[in-house]
């Protein structure tokens, strides 16, 4: 296949990169592609940003069949484009695929169509310290059809969008909510795929974290209510008497690109990680005896965030005295330096787009 392009007659105006927050603009391109049993995946094509039509009974709309990912592009001072580990956000999109009945395609071809669309968008792409052009690649049914099966017909689309932090604290100590009243989702179930149904869960519980003056839920397991899975929109690390411990995945478990990248930089470190269960009272009571040092957040939109204050319960603990801590700040700087080509990218993570 050949992805075909057609240019905007006018352009938008961009966004001064001081003034980027996360999410809300978006580049005058979008790649498109569709899919049906008799073509399979076909027509792919760069076209102006524009809305998709749909058939109010469109199946997405009605039975939520939708995977997406999340990955970014970044400037360096020397003006090339990087992309950070974007085979692994392809990969964990197609086993997403496979998870919702979605028609997997060819992960080579799309990441050459998308650095295709970044080559257009290159003037989108921010220069600013800590800015990026947050990619969104996404894939949704379009049957119209009302009946509960897998859809026949499918759009796959990229948009674009330059961004700044994703939280308005930037890299500064987040609080979070541990509810026992909520959970987001169960072995078995869709939890380790990046589906829109996992969101939609999350929202009621997110809601309330925000009445009380909390950024993020921390959720627990959903058969005991006891053993920490993830945070919001990233997974948790946990410092405790100078081990780094992240839940293991069970299937309930986004497997995070950005987590993936901890665990490896901490073994190549030669510090102690583990990957296992801890539930949230292990978490209070090693806050209690001062063995908890640190918890930070892993993700691809802020990278790491720490955490400072963690709620569950009645109880309120603060963690490192309510400041950002050696290890989220080694880690954050560590793969930042790699992303921006500040520093020499020795796990083999950058894929360069272009040399301008």
């Amino acid at each position: 296949m050949r992805v075909t392009i057609t240019k905007a007659a006018k352009l938008k105006p961009q966004p001064d990169d001081s003034g980027l927050g996360f999410g809300s603009i978006f580049t005058d391109h979008m790649f498109n592609m569709d899919y049906n049993p008799e073509k399979g995946w076909h027509n792919p094509r760069i076209e102006p940003y524009a809305s998709i039509e749909m058939d109010p009974a469109t199946m997405v709309l009605h039975y939520g069949q939708a995977i997406f990912e999340g990955l970014k592009a970044f400037r360096t001072d020397s003006g090339n484009i990087y992309l950070f580990r974007p085979k692994d956000n392809f990969k964990r999109f197609n086993r997403s695929a496979h998870a919702l009945c979605i028609p997997e395609f060819d992960e080579d071809f799309v990441l050459d169509a998308l650095k295709q669309l970044l080559i257009i968008e290159k003037d989108w792409i921010p220069k600013a310290s800590g800015t990026s052009l947050y990619i969104r690649p996404t894939i949704i049914a379009m049957d119209p059809f009302l009946g509960v099966r897998a859809s026949h017909t499918y759009r796959f689309f990229i948009i674009l969008s330059p961004v700044g932090a994703y939280y308005p604290e930037g890299f500064n100590p987040v609080k979070i909510w541990a509810t026992k009243k909520h959970v987001r989702a169960v072995r078995g179930g869709l939890g380790e795929a990046k589906t829109s149904g996992n969101y939609a869960a999350s929202l009621y519980a997110g809601e309330e974290a925000h009445k009380h003056g909390y950024t993020q839920v921390l959720w627990l397991d959903g058969i005991h209510r006891q053993y920490i899975e993830e945070v919001g929109s990233m997974n948790i690390f946990f410092v405790i008497n100078d081990e780094i411990i992240t839940p293991m995945l069970n299937g309930s478990i986004l497997p995070g690109i950005t987590r993936n990248s901890v665990i490896a930089l901490a073994k190549m470190w030669n510090l102690k990680v583990s990957e296992r269960q801890i539930s949230i009272d292990e978490v209070i009571n090693t806050h209690s005896s001062g063995k908890l040092q640190e918890i930070f957040g892993s993700g691809t939109a802020a990278v790491i965030s720490p955490v400072g204050e963690l709620k569950y319960g009645d109880k309120v603990i603060t963690i490192n005295n309510g400041k950002v801590g050696p290890m989220a700040n080694k880690f954050f700087n560590a793969i930042t330096d790699i992303q921006y080509g500040k520093t020499e990218d020795t796990m083999e993570w950058i894929e360069p787009v272009s040399e301008i």
